[in-house]
Protein backbone atom coordinates (compact mmCIF):
# COMPACT_ATOMS: atom_id res chain seq x y z
CA UNK A 1 0.00 0.00 0.00
CA UNK A 2 1.52 3.30 -1.09
CA UNK A 3 -0.55 5.43 1.31
CA UNK A 4 1.17 4.15 4.47
CA UNK A 5 4.71 3.67 5.67
CA UNK A 6 5.44 0.64 7.84
CA UNK A 7 8.10 1.43 10.42
CA UNK A 8 9.29 -1.43 12.61
CA UNK A 9 11.43 -1.05 15.72
CA UNK A 10 13.84 -3.81 16.71
CA UNK A 11 15.39 -2.28 19.84
CA UNK A 12 14.23 -0.40 22.91
CA UNK A 13 17.55 -0.15 24.76
CA UNK A 14 21.24 -1.06 24.59
CA UNK A 15 21.11 -4.79 25.32
CA UNK A 16 17.77 -5.61 23.67
CA UNK A 17 17.40 -8.89 21.79
CA UNK A 18 19.93 -9.07 18.95
CA UNK A 19 17.83 -11.43 16.84
CA UNK A 20 14.93 -8.95 16.76
CA UNK A 21 16.40 -7.09 13.76
CA UNK A 22 16.45 -10.20 11.59
CA UNK A 23 13.02 -11.26 12.83
CA UNK A 24 11.54 -7.86 11.95
CA UNK A 25 13.02 -7.95 8.44
CA UNK A 26 12.08 -11.56 7.71
CA UNK A 27 8.78 -11.75 9.59
CA UNK A 28 6.68 -9.64 7.20
CA UNK A 29 6.60 -6.44 5.18
CA UNK A 30 8.17 -3.27 6.58
CA UNK A 31 9.54 -0.18 4.86
CA UNK A 32 11.87 1.08 7.58
CA UNK A 33 13.76 -0.73 10.33
CA UNK A 34 14.53 1.46 13.33
CA UNK A 35 16.37 0.91 16.57
CA UNK A 36 16.42 3.02 19.74
CA UNK A 37 19.47 2.40 21.90
CA UNK A 38 20.11 5.68 23.74
CA UNK A 39 18.65 6.04 27.20
CA UNK A 40 20.16 8.76 29.37
CA UNK A 41 21.93 5.93 31.17
CA UNK A 42 23.38 4.71 27.86
CA UNK A 43 25.22 7.97 27.19
CA UNK A 44 27.23 7.45 30.38
CA UNK A 45 27.95 3.85 29.36
CA UNK A 46 29.27 5.04 26.00
CA UNK A 47 31.39 7.69 27.71
CA UNK A 48 32.98 5.01 29.90
CA UNK A 49 33.53 2.92 26.78
CA UNK A 50 35.52 5.75 25.20
CA UNK A 51 37.56 6.29 28.37
CA UNK A 52 38.47 2.64 28.86
CA UNK A 53 38.69 1.32 25.29
CA UNK A 54 39.49 4.27 23.06
CA UNK A 55 38.12 7.38 21.35
CA UNK A 56 37.36 5.41 18.18
CA UNK A 57 34.37 3.88 20.02
CA UNK A 58 31.45 5.62 21.76
CA UNK A 59 28.74 3.93 19.72
CA UNK A 60 26.50 0.88 20.25
CA UNK A 61 28.60 -1.99 18.97
CA UNK A 62 25.83 -4.57 19.01
CA UNK A 63 24.05 -2.61 16.26
CA UNK A 64 26.91 -3.55 13.91
CA UNK A 65 26.08 -7.22 14.43
CA UNK A 66 22.48 -6.51 13.50
CA UNK A 67 23.55 -4.61 10.38
CA UNK A 68 25.62 -7.59 9.30
CA UNK A 69 22.56 -9.82 9.80
CA UNK A 70 20.09 -7.77 7.78
CA UNK A 71 21.93 -5.41 5.41
CA UNK A 72 21.72 -7.61 2.34
CA UNK A 73 18.04 -8.40 2.77
CA UNK A 74 17.15 -4.79 3.56
CA UNK A 75 18.92 -3.53 0.44
CA UNK A 76 17.24 -6.12 -1.76
CA UNK A 77 13.79 -5.25 -0.41
CA UNK A 78 14.30 -1.49 -0.24
CA UNK A 79 14.04 -1.37 3.55
CA UNK A 80 15.68 1.72 5.03
CA UNK A 81 17.58 1.44 8.32
CA UNK A 82 17.47 4.37 10.77
CA UNK A 83 19.10 4.12 14.18
CA UNK A 84 20.45 6.33 16.96
CA UNK A 85 23.17 3.76 17.72
CA UNK A 86 25.79 6.32 16.67
CA UNK A 87 25.71 7.64 20.22
CA UNK A 88 28.76 9.81 20.91
CA UNK A 89 30.48 8.86 17.63
CA UNK A 90 28.10 8.60 14.65
CA UNK A 91 30.95 9.20 12.20
CA UNK A 92 32.91 6.27 13.60
CA UNK A 93 29.89 4.01 13.47
CA UNK A 94 29.11 5.02 9.89
CA UNK A 95 32.66 4.07 8.89
CA UNK A 96 32.25 0.65 10.53
CA UNK A 97 28.91 0.12 8.78
CA UNK A 98 30.52 0.94 5.44
CA UNK A 99 33.22 -1.66 6.12
CA UNK A 100 30.57 -4.29 6.77
CA UNK A 101 28.70 -3.36 3.58
CA UNK A 102 31.93 -3.63 1.57
CA UNK A 103 32.62 -7.08 3.02
CA UNK A 104 29.09 -8.19 2.14
CA UNK A 105 29.18 -6.62 -1.32
CA UNK A 106 26.08 -4.55 -0.56
CA UNK A 107 26.14 -1.14 -2.38
CA UNK A 108 23.95 0.61 0.20
CA UNK A 109 24.45 4.31 0.83
CA UNK A 110 25.25 5.38 4.41
CA UNK A 111 24.60 8.79 5.95
CA UNK A 112 25.38 10.05 9.42
CA UNK A 113 24.25 13.08 11.38
CA UNK A 114 26.20 15.22 13.81
CA UNK A 115 26.10 18.69 15.32
CA UNK A 116 24.52 17.51 18.56
CA UNK A 117 27.81 17.51 20.51
CA UNK A 118 28.08 20.83 22.32
CA UNK A 119 31.06 20.01 24.53
CA UNK A 120 33.62 22.13 22.69
CA UNK A 121 31.18 25.05 22.41
CA UNK A 122 30.08 25.28 26.03
CA UNK A 123 32.16 28.33 26.94
CA UNK A 124 30.98 30.23 23.88
CA UNK A 125 27.35 29.25 24.42
CA UNK A 126 27.50 30.29 28.06
CA UNK A 127 29.04 33.62 27.07
CA UNK A 128 26.05 34.08 24.75
CA UNK A 129 23.57 33.65 27.58
CA UNK A 130 23.02 29.90 27.80
CA UNK A 131 22.95 29.06 31.52
CA UNK A 132 22.20 25.36 31.00
CA UNK A 133 20.14 25.41 34.18
CA UNK A 134 19.48 21.95 35.57
CA UNK A 135 15.79 21.26 34.92
CA UNK A 136 15.49 19.31 38.16
CA UNK A 137 17.49 21.42 40.60
CA UNK A 138 17.46 24.93 39.11
CA UNK A 139 21.26 25.22 39.34
CA UNK A 140 23.19 26.87 36.50
CA UNK A 141 25.93 24.77 34.95
CA UNK A 142 28.63 27.35 35.84
CA UNK A 143 27.74 26.90 39.51
CA UNK A 144 28.11 23.13 39.41
CA UNK A 145 31.01 21.45 41.13
CA UNK A 146 31.15 18.68 38.55
CA UNK A 147 33.29 18.49 35.44
CA UNK A 148 31.24 18.19 32.24
CA UNK A 149 31.98 14.92 30.44
CA UNK A 150 29.43 14.92 27.62
CA UNK A 151 26.94 17.48 26.27
CA UNK A 152 24.55 16.41 23.54
CA UNK A 153 21.46 18.17 22.23
CA UNK A 154 18.44 16.02 21.41
CA UNK A 155 17.80 16.47 17.68
CA UNK A 156 14.51 15.75 15.94
CA UNK A 157 13.67 14.06 12.65
CA UNK A 158 14.49 16.64 9.96
CA UNK A 159 18.12 15.62 9.55
CA UNK A 160 16.91 12.06 9.02
CA UNK A 161 14.46 13.25 6.35
CA UNK A 162 17.29 15.13 4.62
CA UNK A 163 19.46 12.03 4.59
CA UNK A 164 16.65 9.92 3.12
CA UNK A 165 15.85 12.63 0.58
CA UNK A 166 19.47 12.38 -0.57
CA UNK A 167 19.16 8.64 -1.13
CA UNK A 168 20.51 7.19 2.10
CA UNK A 169 19.74 3.54 2.76
CA UNK A 170 21.15 3.57 6.29
CA UNK A 171 21.05 6.64 8.55
CA UNK A 172 23.26 6.70 11.64
CA UNK A 173 22.01 9.21 14.19
CA UNK A 174 23.57 10.71 17.31
CA UNK A 175 21.50 11.79 20.37
CA UNK A 176 18.18 12.32 18.62
CA UNK A 177 14.92 12.02 20.54
CA UNK A 178 13.63 8.48 20.78
CA UNK A 179 10.72 9.18 18.43
CA UNK A 180 12.84 11.03 15.84
CA UNK A 181 13.78 7.78 14.11
CA UNK A 182 10.06 7.41 13.31
CA UNK A 183 9.23 11.08 12.62
CA UNK A 184 12.03 11.44 10.06
CA UNK A 185 11.05 8.53 7.82
CA UNK A 186 7.34 9.46 7.99
CA UNK A 187 8.13 13.06 7.03
CA UNK A 188 10.27 11.72 4.15
CA UNK A 189 7.56 9.37 2.92
CA UNK A 190 4.81 12.01 2.85
CA UNK A 191 7.04 15.05 2.27
CA UNK A 192 5.51 16.82 5.24
CA UNK A 193 6.16 20.51 5.73
CA UNK A 194 7.69 21.83 8.91
CA UNK A 195 4.33 23.17 10.11
CA UNK A 196 2.26 20.05 9.39
CA UNK A 197 1.97 19.84 13.14
CA UNK A 198 -0.99 17.46 13.43
CA UNK A 199 0.66 14.94 11.12
CA UNK A 200 3.98 15.33 12.92
CA UNK A 201 2.24 14.92 16.28
CA UNK A 202 0.79 11.64 15.10
CA UNK A 203 4.22 10.40 14.06
CA UNK A 204 5.62 11.54 17.40
CA UNK A 205 2.95 9.56 19.23
CA UNK A 206 3.66 6.51 17.05
CA UNK A 207 7.37 6.87 17.73
CA UNK A 208 6.79 7.16 21.46
CA UNK A 209 4.70 3.99 21.41
CA UNK A 210 7.17 1.81 19.51
CA UNK A 211 10.42 3.31 20.82
CA UNK A 212 10.68 0.77 23.65
CA UNK A 213 10.43 -2.25 21.41
CA UNK A 214 8.41 -5.15 22.78
CA UNK A 215 7.09 -3.11 25.71
CA UNK A 216 4.03 -2.02 23.69
CA UNK A 217 3.50 -5.61 22.55
CA UNK A 218 2.75 -7.00 26.01
CA UNK A 219 6.10 -6.53 27.72
CA UNK A 220 5.87 -5.14 31.27
CA UNK A 221 2.08 -5.02 30.91
CA UNK A 222 0.06 -4.75 34.13
CA UNK A 223 -2.67 -7.16 33.03
CA UNK A 224 -0.14 -9.76 31.94
CA UNK A 225 -2.72 -12.54 32.16
CA UNK A 226 -4.21 -11.11 28.95
CA UNK A 227 -1.01 -11.82 27.03
CA UNK A 228 -1.40 -15.17 25.22
CA UNK A 229 2.30 -16.02 25.35
CA UNK A 230 5.51 -14.38 26.52
CA UNK A 231 7.57 -16.68 24.31
CA UNK A 232 9.07 -14.78 21.42
CA UNK A 233 7.21 -11.55 22.14
CA UNK A 234 6.92 -9.61 18.88
CA UNK A 235 8.36 -6.19 18.19
CA UNK A 236 6.12 -3.33 17.08
CA UNK A 237 5.27 -1.89 13.68
CA UNK A 238 3.69 1.53 13.20
CA UNK A 239 1.68 1.82 9.98
CA UNK A 240 1.59 5.60 9.56
CA UNK A 241 -0.74 7.42 7.17
CA UNK A 242 -0.34 10.77 5.44
CA UNK A 243 -2.39 12.68 8.03
CA UNK A 244 -0.46 11.22 10.98
CA UNK A 245 -3.05 8.61 11.92
CA UNK A 246 -1.48 5.24 12.53
CA UNK A 247 -2.01 1.61 13.48
CA UNK A 248 0.24 -0.31 15.86
CA UNK A 249 0.69 -4.00 15.09
CA UNK A 250 3.30 -6.78 15.07
CA UNK A 251 4.25 -9.62 12.77
CA UNK A 252 1.90 -12.62 12.77
CA UNK A 253 3.03 -15.68 14.66
CA UNK A 254 4.96 -13.76 17.29
CA UNK A 255 4.20 -13.80 21.00
CA UNK A 256 2.83 -10.95 23.05
CA UNK A 257 -0.22 -8.76 22.54
CA UNK A 258 -1.10 -5.46 20.89
CA UNK A 259 -4.22 -4.05 22.53
CA UNK A 260 -5.73 -0.76 23.60
CA UNK A 261 -4.30 -1.52 27.03
CA UNK A 262 -0.72 -2.24 25.91
CA UNK A 263 -0.70 0.88 23.72
CA UNK A 264 -2.20 3.06 26.47
CA UNK A 265 0.41 1.79 28.89
CA UNK A 266 3.24 2.78 26.58
CA UNK A 267 1.74 6.20 25.88
CA UNK A 268 1.89 6.85 29.63
CA UNK A 269 5.51 5.73 29.89
CA UNK A 270 8.12 8.31 30.90
CA UNK A 271 5.98 11.39 30.31
CA UNK A 272 5.05 14.35 32.46
CA UNK A 273 2.23 16.50 31.05
CA UNK A 274 -0.11 15.38 28.24
CA UNK A 275 1.68 17.95 26.06
CA UNK A 276 4.60 15.80 24.93
CA UNK A 277 7.53 17.97 23.86
CA UNK A 278 9.81 17.24 20.94
CA UNK A 279 12.09 19.63 19.01
CA UNK A 280 9.89 19.19 15.91
CA UNK A 281 6.40 19.45 17.42
CA UNK A 282 4.40 19.29 20.64
CA UNK A 283 1.98 16.34 20.57
CA UNK A 284 -1.12 16.57 22.74
CA UNK A 285 -1.77 13.10 24.09
CA UNK A 286 -5.09 14.28 25.57
CA UNK A 287 -6.56 14.69 22.07
CA UNK A 288 -6.07 11.29 20.47
CA UNK A 289 -8.55 8.44 20.17
CA UNK A 290 -7.55 4.78 20.45
CA UNK A 291 -9.52 1.75 19.34
CA UNK A 292 -8.97 -1.93 18.74
CA UNK A 293 -8.99 -2.40 14.94
CA UNK A 294 -8.52 -6.17 14.92
CA UNK A 295 -6.39 -8.87 16.53
CA UNK A 296 -3.06 -7.26 17.49
CA UNK A 297 -4.03 -4.06 15.67
CA UNK A 298 -4.68 -0.76 17.49
CA UNK A 299 -5.60 2.38 15.56
CA UNK A 300 -4.77 5.85 16.88
CA UNK A 301 -6.27 8.98 15.33
CA UNK A 302 -6.74 12.66 16.06
CA UNK A 303 -3.53 13.53 17.89
CA UNK A 304 -3.23 17.30 17.62
CA UNK A 305 0.06 19.13 17.32
CA UNK A 306 1.46 22.56 18.16
CA UNK A 307 4.56 24.52 17.27
CA UNK A 308 7.69 23.10 18.85
CA UNK A 309 9.15 24.78 21.93
CA UNK A 310 11.86 27.43 21.43
CA UNK A 311 14.49 25.19 23.02
CA UNK A 312 16.11 21.82 22.52
CA UNK A 313 16.85 19.56 25.47
CA UNK A 314 20.50 18.84 26.25
CA UNK A 315 21.78 15.70 27.95
CA UNK A 316 24.86 16.47 30.05
CA UNK A 317 26.86 13.90 31.93
CA UNK A 318 29.03 15.37 34.66
CA UNK A 319 31.60 13.88 36.99
CA UNK A 320 30.12 13.77 40.46
CA UNK A 321 31.45 12.82 43.89
CA UNK A 322 32.78 9.36 44.72
CA UNK A 323 30.37 6.76 46.10
CA UNK A 324 30.79 3.38 47.73
CA UNK A 325 28.06 1.05 48.88
CA UNK A 326 27.85 -1.96 51.17
CA UNK A 327 25.06 -4.49 51.51
CA UNK A 328 24.62 -7.08 54.23
CA UNK A 329 21.89 -9.59 55.02
CA UNK A 330 20.41 -9.40 58.50
CA UNK A 331 18.36 -12.34 59.67
CA UNK A 332 15.63 -13.31 62.10
CA UNK A 333 14.47 -11.46 65.16
CA UNK A 334 15.15 -7.83 66.16
CA UNK A 335 16.10 -6.70 62.66
CA UNK A 336 15.95 -2.98 63.42
CA UNK A 337 18.11 -3.27 66.52
CA UNK A 338 20.61 -5.46 64.65
CA UNK A 339 20.78 -2.84 61.93
CA UNK A 340 21.50 -0.08 64.47
CA UNK A 341 24.30 -2.09 66.04
CA UNK A 342 25.81 -3.07 62.70
CA UNK A 343 25.84 0.52 61.41
CA UNK A 344 27.35 1.84 64.65
CA UNK A 345 30.03 -0.86 64.62
CA UNK A 346 30.86 -0.35 60.95
CA UNK A 347 31.35 3.41 61.18
CA UNK A 348 33.32 3.08 64.42
CA UNK A 349 35.69 0.73 62.61
CA UNK A 350 36.16 2.96 59.56
CA UNK A 351 36.62 6.21 61.46
CA UNK A 352 33.16 7.74 61.82
CA UNK A 353 30.37 9.11 59.65
CA UNK A 354 31.52 12.70 59.82
CA UNK A 355 34.38 12.09 57.35
CA UNK A 356 31.86 11.62 54.52
CA UNK A 357 29.82 14.29 52.73
CA UNK A 358 26.74 12.09 52.81
CA UNK A 359 25.72 8.78 54.37
CA UNK A 360 22.58 7.01 53.16
CA UNK A 361 21.32 4.10 55.26
CA UNK A 362 18.49 1.91 53.98
CA UNK A 363 16.90 -1.07 55.70
CA UNK A 364 14.97 -3.10 53.14
CA UNK A 365 12.52 -5.29 55.04
CA UNK A 366 12.14 -8.44 52.96
CA UNK A 367 11.83 -10.57 56.12
CA UNK A 368 8.57 -12.21 57.21
CA UNK A 369 7.30 -13.13 60.65
CA UNK A 370 7.49 -16.87 61.34
CA UNK A 371 9.34 -17.45 58.03
CA UNK A 372 8.58 -20.50 55.95
CA UNK A 373 12.17 -20.87 54.75
CA UNK A 374 15.57 -19.27 55.29
CA UNK A 375 15.25 -16.59 52.60
CA UNK A 376 12.02 -15.28 54.18
CA UNK A 377 13.98 -14.39 57.34
CA UNK A 378 16.32 -11.93 55.58
CA UNK A 379 16.36 -8.15 55.47
CA UNK A 380 18.91 -6.13 53.51
CA UNK A 381 20.94 -3.35 55.10
CA UNK A 382 22.34 -0.94 52.49
CA UNK A 383 24.87 1.73 53.37
CA UNK A 384 26.09 4.23 50.75
CA UNK A 385 28.79 6.78 51.54
CA UNK A 386 29.65 9.82 49.39
CA UNK A 387 32.75 12.01 49.37
CA UNK A 388 34.80 14.20 47.07
CA UNK A 389 37.97 12.53 48.39
CA UNK A 390 38.60 9.21 46.59
CA UNK A 391 41.35 8.35 49.10
CA UNK A 392 38.67 7.66 51.70
CA UNK A 393 37.07 4.94 49.57
CA UNK A 394 38.07 1.78 47.75
CA UNK A 395 39.55 -1.56 48.76
CA UNK A 396 40.82 -0.42 52.14
CA UNK A 397 37.38 0.77 53.15
CA UNK A 398 35.85 -2.51 51.97
CA UNK A 399 38.41 -4.44 53.96
CA UNK A 400 37.58 -2.48 57.10
CA UNK A 401 33.93 -3.47 56.69
CA UNK A 402 34.56 -7.10 55.74
CA UNK A 403 36.84 -7.73 58.72
CA UNK A 404 33.87 -7.32 61.06
CA UNK A 405 32.11 -10.41 59.70
CA UNK A 406 32.78 -12.67 62.69
CA UNK A 407 32.46 -9.94 65.31
CA UNK A 408 29.06 -8.57 64.32
CA UNK A 409 25.41 -9.32 65.10
CA UNK A 410 24.20 -12.92 64.64
CA UNK A 411 22.86 -13.98 61.26
CA UNK A 412 24.72 -11.38 59.22
CA UNK A 413 25.98 -12.37 55.78
CA UNK A 414 27.69 -10.29 53.13
CA UNK A 415 25.84 -10.16 49.83
CA UNK A 416 29.04 -10.04 47.82
CA UNK A 417 27.79 -7.25 45.56
CA UNK A 418 27.94 -3.49 45.49
CA UNK A 419 26.25 -0.77 43.52
CA UNK A 420 29.06 1.80 43.88
CA UNK A 421 32.73 0.85 44.08
CA UNK A 422 34.33 4.08 45.26
CA UNK A 423 34.71 5.68 41.83
CA UNK A 424 33.19 9.04 40.92
CA UNK A 425 29.53 8.81 40.04
CA UNK A 426 28.34 10.14 36.69
CA UNK A 427 25.60 12.70 37.20
CA UNK A 428 22.83 13.30 34.67
CA UNK A 429 22.29 17.03 34.13
CA UNK A 430 19.21 17.82 32.01
CA UNK A 431 19.08 21.33 30.56
CA UNK A 432 17.80 23.39 27.63
CA UNK A 433 19.52 25.34 24.88
CA UNK A 434 18.12 27.99 22.55
CA UNK A 435 17.18 26.14 19.34
CA UNK A 436 18.39 29.11 17.33
CA UNK A 437 21.96 28.19 18.23
CA UNK A 438 21.81 24.67 16.82
CA UNK A 439 22.36 23.23 13.35
CA UNK A 440 22.21 19.59 12.31
CA UNK A 441 24.73 18.35 9.77
CA UNK A 442 23.96 15.48 7.41
CA UNK A 443 26.98 13.71 5.89
CA UNK A 444 26.49 11.60 2.77
CA UNK A 445 28.54 10.87 -0.36
CA UNK A 446 31.40 12.93 1.02
CA UNK A 447 29.25 16.06 1.31
CA UNK A 448 27.78 17.78 4.35
CA UNK A 449 24.43 19.57 4.37
CA UNK A 450 23.19 21.86 7.14
CA UNK A 451 19.65 21.31 8.40
CA UNK A 452 18.14 24.14 10.43
CA UNK A 453 15.71 23.39 13.25
CA UNK A 454 12.11 24.50 12.72
CA UNK A 455 12.61 27.17 15.37
CA UNK A 456 14.97 29.04 13.01
CA UNK A 457 12.49 29.25 10.13
CA UNK A 458 10.26 32.09 11.43
CA UNK A 459 7.04 30.14 11.01
CA UNK A 460 3.78 31.29 12.53
CA UNK A 461 3.39 29.92 16.03
CA UNK A 462 0.41 27.61 16.49
CA UNK A 463 -0.72 26.15 19.79
CA UNK A 464 -3.59 23.75 20.10
CA UNK A 465 -5.51 23.90 23.39
CA UNK A 466 -7.53 20.86 24.37
CA UNK A 467 -11.15 21.60 25.19
CA UNK A 468 -12.61 20.26 28.46
CA UNK A 469 -14.39 16.91 28.36
CA UNK A 470 -17.09 15.42 30.58
CA UNK A 471 -15.85 13.11 33.33
CA UNK A 472 -17.97 10.02 34.07
CA UNK A 473 -19.63 10.17 37.51
CA UNK A 474 -18.17 8.22 40.40
CA UNK A 475 -20.17 5.02 41.02
CA UNK A 476 -22.17 5.22 44.24
CA UNK A 477 -23.15 2.57 46.77
CA UNK A 478 -21.40 0.08 48.99
CA UNK A 479 -17.65 -0.48 48.84
CA UNK A 480 -15.30 -3.41 49.31
CA UNK A 481 -11.57 -3.78 49.83
CA UNK A 482 -9.52 -4.79 46.79
CA UNK A 483 -5.95 -4.42 45.49
CA UNK A 484 -5.71 -1.28 43.36
CA UNK A 485 -4.16 -3.31 40.55
CA UNK A 486 -7.22 -5.56 40.17
CA UNK A 487 -9.01 -2.48 38.82
CA UNK A 488 -6.28 -0.34 37.24
CA UNK A 489 -3.19 -0.67 35.11
CA UNK A 490 0.00 1.31 35.61
CA UNK A 491 3.25 2.05 33.81
CA UNK A 492 6.17 3.87 35.43
CA UNK A 493 9.66 5.03 34.54
CA UNK A 494 12.33 7.70 34.89
CA UNK A 495 12.68 11.23 33.55
CA UNK A 496 16.12 12.34 34.70
CA UNK A 497 15.89 12.84 38.46
CA UNK A 498 12.10 12.47 38.37
CA UNK A 499 9.75 9.53 38.05
CA UNK A 500 6.37 9.09 36.42
CA UNK A 501 3.55 6.72 37.25
CA UNK A 502 0.78 6.53 34.68
CA UNK A 503 -2.55 4.98 35.70
CA UNK A 504 -5.45 3.99 33.45
CA UNK A 505 -8.89 2.48 33.76
CA UNK A 506 -10.59 -0.01 31.45
CA UNK A 507 -14.14 1.33 31.70
CA UNK A 508 -15.91 4.66 32.04
CA UNK A 509 -17.24 3.75 35.50
CA UNK A 510 -13.77 2.76 36.70
CA UNK A 511 -12.35 6.02 35.36
CA UNK A 512 -15.10 8.03 37.07
CA UNK A 513 -14.01 6.56 40.39
CA UNK A 514 -10.30 6.93 39.61
CA UNK A 515 -10.65 10.58 38.63
CA UNK A 516 -12.39 11.46 41.87
CA UNK A 517 -10.48 9.14 44.20
CA UNK A 518 -6.81 9.17 43.27
CA UNK A 519 -5.81 12.69 44.21
CA UNK A 520 -2.19 13.63 44.81
CA UNK A 521 -2.91 13.41 48.53
CA UNK A 522 -4.30 9.90 48.21
CA UNK A 523 -1.39 8.88 45.97
CA UNK A 524 0.98 9.96 48.74
CA UNK A 525 -1.10 8.21 51.41
CA UNK A 526 -1.00 4.95 49.49
CA UNK A 527 2.72 5.34 48.80
CA UNK A 528 4.06 7.08 51.92
CA UNK A 529 7.64 7.08 50.60
CA UNK A 530 6.41 9.52 47.92
CA UNK A 531 5.23 12.00 50.58
CA UNK A 532 8.48 14.04 50.81
CA UNK A 533 8.42 14.84 47.10
CA UNK A 534 6.45 17.29 44.96
CA UNK A 535 3.93 15.33 42.91
CA UNK A 536 1.93 16.59 39.93
CA UNK A 537 -1.18 14.92 38.54
CA UNK A 538 -2.01 15.30 34.85
CA UNK A 539 -5.34 14.04 33.51
CA UNK A 540 -6.00 12.42 30.13
CA UNK A 541 -9.71 11.61 30.06
CA UNK A 542 -9.52 10.51 26.41
CA UNK A 543 -7.30 7.63 27.55
CA UNK A 544 -9.24 7.08 30.81
CA UNK A 545 -5.88 7.86 32.37
CA UNK A 546 -3.84 10.14 34.57
CA UNK A 547 -0.13 10.57 35.14
CA UNK A 548 1.66 11.27 38.40
CA UNK A 549 5.00 13.05 38.07
CA UNK A 550 7.21 12.68 41.16
CA UNK A 551 9.90 15.34 41.23
CA UNK A 552 13.34 14.63 42.63
CA UNK A 553 12.81 11.06 43.74
CA UNK A 554 15.60 9.77 41.48
CA UNK A 555 18.08 12.39 42.65
CA UNK A 556 20.82 12.95 40.09
CA UNK A 557 19.63 10.34 37.60
CA UNK A 558 19.67 6.63 36.94
CA UNK A 559 23.44 6.22 37.11
CA UNK A 560 24.00 7.89 40.45
CA UNK A 561 20.93 7.72 42.70
CA UNK A 562 20.90 5.43 45.72
CA UNK A 563 17.62 3.60 45.15
CA UNK A 564 17.36 -0.14 44.51
CA UNK A 565 15.13 0.60 41.52
CA UNK A 566 17.15 3.40 39.97
CA UNK A 567 14.73 4.01 37.07
CA UNK A 568 11.37 3.72 38.89
CA UNK A 569 10.35 0.77 36.74
CA UNK A 570 8.63 -0.89 39.70
CA UNK A 571 6.75 2.15 41.01
CA UNK A 572 3.56 1.35 39.11
CA UNK A 573 3.35 -2.25 40.33
CA UNK A 574 4.03 -1.01 43.87
CA UNK A 575 0.92 1.15 43.58
CA UNK A 576 -1.10 -1.76 42.13
CA UNK A 577 -0.23 -3.87 45.19
CA UNK A 578 -1.88 -1.41 47.59
CA UNK A 579 -5.40 -2.18 48.89
CA UNK A 580 -8.18 0.39 48.57
CA UNK A 581 -11.90 0.73 49.30
CA UNK A 582 -13.64 0.74 45.92
CA UNK A 583 -17.28 0.71 44.84
CA UNK A 584 -18.72 -2.79 45.03
CA UNK A 585 -19.92 -2.42 41.44
CA UNK A 586 -16.32 -2.15 40.22
CA UNK A 587 -15.12 -4.93 42.51
CA UNK A 588 -17.77 -7.29 41.13
CA UNK A 589 -16.92 -6.35 37.55
CA UNK A 590 -13.23 -7.18 38.15
CA UNK A 591 -13.86 -10.77 39.19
Amino acid sequence: MSDIIRIGNCSGYYGDRLAAAREMVEGGPIDVLTGDYLAELTMSILYNQVQTRGAHLGYVGTFLKQVRDVAETCFERGIKIVSNAGGLNPKGMAAEVEKILAELGVPAKVAYIDGDDLLDDLDELQSRGEAFTNLDTGTALKDARQKVLTANAYFGGWGIKEALDRGADIVICPRVTDAAVVIGPAAWKFNWRRNDYDALAGALAAGHIIECGAQCCGGNYSFFEEVPSFRGVGYPIAEIEADGSFTITKHPGTGGLVSVGTVTAQLLYEISTPAYYNPDVIAHFDTMSIEQAGPDRVRVIGCRGSSPPPTHKVCFNTLGPCKQSFEVLLTGLDIERKAEIHVDQMFHNIGGMEQFDDVDIQLVRTDKEDPGHNEEAHAILRVIVTTDDPEKLGRLLSAKVIELGLAAVPGNAGLGRTGFNGSPAIIHWPALVDSGKLTERVHIDGDAADVLPTQRLDLEEIYYQQTPVNIPPRPAGATARIPFGRLYGTRSGDKGGNANCGVWARSDDAYGFLYDYLTVEEFKRLLPDMAPYEVERHDMPNLKAMNFYVKGILGTGAVSNNRLDKQAKSLGEYLRAKHIEAPLQLVNEST
